[in-house]
């Protein structure tokens, strides 16, 4: 079951809802034109998959600017643009439909032109990179306008802004004191145009390469997994898989959160595909408005935070780290297990603050539904299974997609018939249109930070800051560690995750860098404020999703949000702050992956009394003011700090049985919740 497909009675369509993900719903096109566009999409998804096979002899940037061409032209189309009265719009057919206007056809039309441009001649436009022509110009200044215009339809104004900025520092740079940190040389238009037209570190760099090599491979094979059934599946079985209890409920949308995860690759979208199903179950249960929408934005967003799927930005931090993305998924599996051993103690403690109650169970049986439609996670274990094997992960997807094409004939309601599977292929495309647009204009904001050094720049401007407070190294390095985090959750407020992680990458890791973190752990540092910003306030498009479908306040359900989300706001800091961080991320060995997982996890419990407030009852305010420098103590990960905060986590545990056993003797009965 897809956002797309579900309604609710009140507030914004699951479709509407869906779309916070990139900010600005798709045109409801009419029925011819929209089949059009999915012929057109199902093409160039099948072509996507014949590239990993049989890949283009020119090489990787023939294919990115055939890449771009294909889809460039469809975010142009699908998406909304300027408001164009009716009347200057002779191709608007069905009067429910906004069907593209004639500018916009025309967008398109130069987009695909200026896009196949240097293919007329490859080999002299690539002689030409350090001499461009004045036609080679106007094609890249109209490739520039186009794709920012296709960003900023799908995901709002910030990014394009963002990068007109970077822009103008690329030309206005140099009129800056040379005195500054941030000056330099200063180049002019033509310069700017060149490096992201035809060099290769701007439109055609690391973001688009992703995308159109792993990315736009992951929203097929998502699309197919879940035309064959697997979506409905993976919500049955969860329901089915708990019995009547009272936290059964919060158990089963942490469950299905996950597998739905591995569906639509979106935080936002699972959150709203889970909570139009789950929101209803946990009414009946006793949950409020605003921790149910709380618990929903945790469960869909640590579907993208956890393997085996990740976030796009995995992709990209394989690519940096010239590592395979099963490496990634190793660096993940720790934090994974503190993010979901979270959730789970905030929703045992929620249970019994909120006095919830069992709600019914499943009509089927967990062990039926498996045995009958437990296929569906063959094709997933095959992905981890070939990359294990050292087989690239954009093949393993291929050979994946194609098993479960064939396994959807189990199912005969979900077998892929050629109609099905062309639509399953359609939704593949049309579901990378904004991942490719906001890639194709992060990669100005590379090619910018390539040209003028702006990157080591910013890295001594933020050390700087850090030493200003303290020499102390020890200071320094958790100053900048905070101003970096702080950053990047500012920049994921505002645009979307792929892109606040392209930006952070190429501007704030170098700061890390400079002092000594490992490039790894401060990849996956990033990573994760990145996708966290999702529900942080006062944005967290997932948390405003999950409010519009419970009925809750917004700004509350962001904070319900926040705290089921502490452990993997606080957990990042462990692998760059402290020499045994990167046990966490697997980087040291099986052992000490185990001790770090086990003190971790006892940081995450006093968290989760921090936040929650029970431990055998109702916490008081010690306990918590206990708990809480225990919890920062405990992730130091040194000997000394854990020592100190097993200490005041025990103290607060034995005050808290101390309370329980006062309210028994005054108390009659058991003990009220």
């Amino acid at each position: 079951m897809t956002a797309s497909a579900i309604s609710v009675d009140t507030g914004p369509s699951a479709e509407e809802l869906a779309a916070f993900e990139q900010e600005r719903p798709a045109r409801r096109l009419s029925p011819g034109l929209d089949r059009a566009i999915s012929v057109c999409c199902a093409l160039v998804s099948v072509g996507v998959l014949v590239q990993v096979f049989f890949p283009i002899p020119a090489g990787t940037q023939f294919y990115l600017m055939l890449f771009l061409a294909a889809v460039l032209p469809g975010a142009l189309l699908c998406y909304r643009g300027w408001r164009v009265p009716a009347f200057l719009n002779p191709f608007r057919g069905d009067r429910r439909s906004d069907d593209p206007p004639v500018a916009d056809w025309v967008l398109a039309s130069v987009a695909l032109v200026v896009s196949l441009y240097p293919l007329l001649d490859f080999d002299a436009f690539l002689e030409r990179r350090q001499a461009p022509t004045q036609l080679d110009l106007l094609a890249g200044s109209l490739l520039l306008v186009l794709a920012l215009e296709a960003c900023r339809r799908t995901t709002g104004w910030v990014l394009p802004v963002v990068s007109l900025l970077f822009i103008g520092y690329a030309y206005y740079g140099g009129y800056l004191p040379y005195t500054w940190s941030l000056a330099h040389q200063g180049f002019d238009f033509s310069a700017i145009v060149a490096q992201l037209f035809m060099g290769t570190a701007g439109f055609y760099g690391t973001p688009l390469a992703v995308a159109a090599s792993y990315i736009v491979l992951f929203t097929i094979y998502g699309a197919v997994l879940d035309a064959s059934g697997a979506g409905k599946f993976f919500i049955d079985v969860s329901f089915a898989a708990f019995k009547r209890s009272r936290t059964a409920p919060g158990r089963t949308v942490t469950l299905a959160g996950f597998l739905l995860g591995t569906v639509s690759g979106s935080g936002t979208a699972t959150a709203v595909s889970l909570g139009t199903v789950a929101w209803p179950i946990l009414r009946r249960a006793g949950y409020p408005s605003e921790p149910a929408g709380g618990m929903l934005a945790a469960a869909g967003i640590g579907a993208i935070l956890s393997p085996p799927t990740l976030g796009a930005a995995a992709f990209i931090i394989a690519e940096y780290l010239q590592v395979s993305y099963l490496v990634v998924l190793g660096y993940a599996t720790v934090p994974t297990v503190l993010y979901y051993l979270g959730i789970l103690l905030a929703i045992e403690m929620d249970a019994r603050r909120h006095g919830t109650e069992a709600a019914e169970p499943s009509t089927q049986s967990a062990r039926r539904l498996l045995l009958r439609f437990g296929y569906h996670f063959v094709s997933l274990f095959l992905i981890i299974g070939f990359m294990a094997m050292d087989i690239p992960p954009f093949k393993a997807v291929v050979y994946a997609t194609l098993l479960q094409i064939g396994l959807s004939f189990l199912d005969r309601e979900h077998r892929l018939t050629p109609r099905r599977l062309g639509m399953a292929l359609a939704q593949g495309t049309r579901s990378v249109l904004p991942v490719v647009a906001t890639c194709a204009v992060a990669g100005i904001i590379v090619a910018v930070v390539t040209q003028t050094g702006l990157g080591l720049n910013l890295a001594e401007i933020i050390v700087s800051a850090a030493s200003a407070i303290s020499e102390n190294p020890t200071v320094v390095l958790i100053m900048t560690v905070t101003l970096s985090a702080f950053a990047v959750m500012v920049l994921g407020l505002a645009v979307p995750v792929t892109a606040s992680f392209i930006i952070a990458a190429v501007v704030i890791a170098p700061a890390l860098f400079q002092l000594g973190v490992a490039p790894a752990e401060a990849y996956m540092f990033i990573f994760y404020y990145a996708v966290l910003s999702e529900v942080s306030p006062p944005t967290a498009l997932a948390a405003v999703a999950t409010a519009a479908i419970t009925g809750g306040r917004a700004i509350p359900t962001m904070w319900q949000a926040w705290k089921y989300t502490l452990p993997a706001f606080l957990v990042p800091f462990a692998f760059v702050l402290t020499p045994n961080g990167a046990n966490l991320l697997g980087l040291q060995g099986l052992g000490g992956a185990a001790w770090t997982l086990a003190v971790s996890a006892l940081a995450v419990a006093a968290l989760a009394v921090v936040t929650g407030g029970w431990i055998a009852v109702r916490t008081g305010w010690l306990e918590r003011l206990l708990c809480f420098p225990a919890a920062l103590l405990l992730l130091y990960l040194a000997p000394t700090t854990i020592g100190v905060g097993l200490g005041l986590l025990g103290a607060a545990v034995v005050i808290n049985l101390v309370r329980r056993q006062r309210l028994r003797n005054t108390t009659e009965g058991p003990l009220p919740s």
